[in-house]
């Protein structure tokens, strides 16, 4: 999994929800959440972002740390990021 760099926002109950993520060298904006779930260390979110991709990010909840578990980028997109997981064959 590759480590990302996540930009939150905060929410009155101070729970924090991914608003943008740099992945190879671009800056994608969050555009949507989809769906997030808890695992007992990790707390995932599934996110369409702003390159039209369907991202999966996972926060670990005990160093702090977002990674990228899965992407999947629109069949006309010129530029799929370099090592990362996908989902593409």
């Amino acid at each position: 999994m590759e480590i990302v760099n996540v930009t939150c926002t905060a929410h009155s109950r101070g729970e924090e929800t991914p608003v943008s993520f740099s992945l190879g060298g671009a800056r994608r904006t969050v555009a949507e959440i989809l769906d997030a779930w808890l695992a007992p260390d990790h707390r995932y979110f599934k996110v369409l972002a702003d390159d039209g991709g369907l991202y999966i990010l996972r926060h670990d909840t005990g160093s702090q740390e977002w990674e990228l578990v899965f992407y999947s980028l629109p069949e006309a997109s010129p530029n799929p990021p370099e090592n990362s997981p996908s989902g593409r064959s």
